[in-house]
């Protein structure tokens, strides 16, 4: 079998971190060969003792209601949200009970999440609240005046989902912001099988840098190719083989060949470094999210196969734009969720990878706080949550809202709320427990210094303080 180095990989920027899922698509050349030709941005060395880390993020695309994942219990708070919320409101006593360990103040969790509420007190679980896309700081006056600007496509799909994965809310960008954390940690793994960015969603933004692209998987590992209708794999492969490692002349039928049979090659390296990777025993719920989050449990017992002391991992979970029949859509989502991240943090827990391990949550914007008569519309600022690797659990970390009436100090309308934390400040945080320097933040989220100064001793929230 063919050996994978460091500098064969970085030679192979643009050809070898294409699943096999991208074969046959001379699109991908176009796009790959403009990644080619970026500037990288300067490597930093991780300290030899710094260890294996792994960084999840899960999106949950179309836009969580995260005020009915997480609402408040105290009972002046909560009079003002179910008032607000109506039809679309959770009754108090149905409320999963927490305490904010920081401010003494009761809150709420939706009824289907009990294996959160169970993180969450075991302290492995801290929630972000009210946190969204921003070009700058911004007050419900600013925005009302027009002094401040504005993310470009505020409360579109499209738009506010490409801001939660470049922080560059203020132009258009084809990096990422975990593309360019790859982009400078990638010097910590000596001689990777695969990308430090794996995805099982496919191709998407966030874990594209400007020398780093991701290593799209499926649910059940790299994709290998396959010949269906006849049971003689031996001889076709041999045939494919062949033609590839011809010699082309033409420029765009070499890459194409050299795309091809690395996509090959890798995704039987990929395949069987799972395979050696260490087992588990935790049963996963036999859900695409379950599912998605075995294999990256599964990815995570690889990393010493894999060579990666840095591994990120973007899932990507949809359905939830819930315009109409909200309550059991949202319910149900819900509790998907719970479940394959409870069996997700049981399984690196059995690994003994509970430090080294992190996941967060990201989603377009959460809801608006009224109804529309079935469901909730596009809303702003939302709560999030972060899981493990040592962070400082069991409460609240920024503002959670204590008046969610209509014409509250930061009601845009219909209970469209203005963010009071930065998703800048949220991904810095994930980026320093990474492994950044600080000097390095800049590179990495370029909105960052207009809310935090880089060069602070003290971190932009203090999830790992």
């Amino acid at each position: 079998m063919k050996s994978f180095t460091k500098n064969s990989l970085s030679r192979r920027k643009f050809i070898g971190q294409a699943s096999c899922a991208a074969l046959g698509s001379t699109a991908l050349y176009s796009t790959l060969t403009s990644l080619l030709v970026s500037n990288r941005l300067s490597a930093q060395s991780l300290p030899p003792a710094s260890g294996h880390k792994a960084l999840v993020c899960l999106l949950l695309q179309g836009g969580n209601d995260s005020f009915n994942m997480l609402a408040p219990r105290e009972s002046d708070e909560f009079a003002s949200y179910s008032t607000t919320r109506g039809e679309m409101g959770l009754a108090l006593e149905d409320l999963l009970p927490i305490t904010d360990s920081a401010s003494g103040r009761a809150f709420g969790l939706h009824p289907n999440l009990t294996e959160i509420q169970s993180l969450y007190t075991s302290g492995d679980l801290a929630f972000v609240c009210n946190t969204g896309s921003l070009v700058e700081p911004t007050t419900l006056a600013s925005y009302q005046n027009g002094s401040v600007k504005l993310p470009l496509g505020l409360f579109s799909h499209a738009d506010q989902q490409m801001h939660w994965q470049t922080s560059t809310p203020d132009k258009r960008d084809s990096v990422g912001w975990l593309g360019r954390v790859a982009d400078v940690l990638d010097a910590a793994n000596t001689d990777p099988k695969v990308s430090m960015n794996i995805s099982l969603s496919g191709t998407n933004i966030l874990q594209i840098g400007n020398s780093i692209i991701p290593y799209a998987i499926t649910d059940n590992g790299a994709i290998d190719l396959q010949f269906y209708g006849n049971e003689n794999h031996t001889y076709f492969k041999g045939a494919v083989d062949s033609l590839l490692d011809q010699e082309y002349q033409n420029l765009l039928q070499r890459t194409y060949s050299q795309l091809n049979r690395n996509a090959i090659n890798l995704g039987i390296v990929f395949n069987e470094a799972i395979a050696e990777g260490t087992s588990f025993s935790t049963v996963f719920p036999d859900t695409r999210l379950g599912r998605q989050f075995a294999m990256v449990a599964r990815s995570i017992a690889a990393q010493g196969p894999l060579n990666q002391q840095r591994q990120t991992f973007l899932v990507n979970n949809g359905g939830w734009d819930t315009h109409d029949n909200h309550i059991e859509d949202h319910g149900m989502l819900l509790q998907e969720m719970s479940q394959a991240v409870g069996a997700f943090w049981t399984a690196i827990g059995e690994l003994g990878l509970q430090d080294q391990v992190a996941l967060f949550t990201a989603s377009d914007f959460s809801r608006t706080l009224t109804n529309n008569g079935d469901g909730t519309d596009h809303g702003w600022g939302g709560n999030h949550f972060v899981i493990g690797g040592g962070v400082s659990g069991g409460r609240l970390h920024g503002d959670y809202p204590e008046d969610l009436s209509i014409g509250n100090d930061l009601d845009t309308g219909r209970g469209r709320l203005v963010p009071t934390l930065s998703v800048d400040e949220y991904f810095a945080e994930m980026a320093l427990w990474l492994g950044a320097q600080n000097s390095n933040l800049p590179l990495m989220l370029p909105n960052l210094d207009r809310f935090y100064d880089p060069n602070s001793s003290d971190p932009p929230i203090g999830l790992w303080s």
